[in-house]
């Protein structure tokens, strides 16, 4: 693992978390998140937990590290963001309209989360390209 920067891994992991809290919020695509995914906005919800924000870390945790190592040590900004940017539209993104085309969910619902994780491995890449 000392191929990789560990603490640039970690803010980029934290990274997606900040960026999901924005993104899904009604100052952004929260709203019409909710109305496309079915979620009723109107009673109160649940609180999701802890297991469920620790168990979404290590997710991002893992597809941030698996991408460092990808890029390597000291990745070119250019290169970095490139990179995150081509991995989020052309490999998960792609992805989730295979599946959302077989789950029957809006174009609407795919541009949403699609392209959370567009921007999501662009700033994975920002991040792990700036920080050397």
């Amino acid at each position: 693992m000392n191929q990789i920067n560990i603490l640039a891994v970690l803010v980029a992991a934290a990274s997606a978390f900040l960026l999901g809290g924005l993104w899904y919020s009604p100052v952004l695509f929260g709203k019409t998140w909710a109305r496309e995914a079915g979620v009723s906005t109107g009673q109160p919800q649940k609180s999701p937990g802890a297991i469920l924000f620790t168990v979404s870390f290590l997710f991002s945790l893992i597809a941030v590290t698996v991408f460092a190592l990808f890029l390597g040590r000291n990745p070119p900004l250019n290169t970095a963001v490139r990179d995150g940017l081509t991995i989020g539209a052309c490999w998960v993104a792609t992805s989730f309209g295979i599946n959302y085309q077989f789950s029957n969910r809006t174009f609407k619902l795919f541009l949403i989360d699609a392209g959370y994780y567009v921007v999501q491995f662009t700033l994975y890449g920002f991040i792990l390209g700036l920080w050397h």
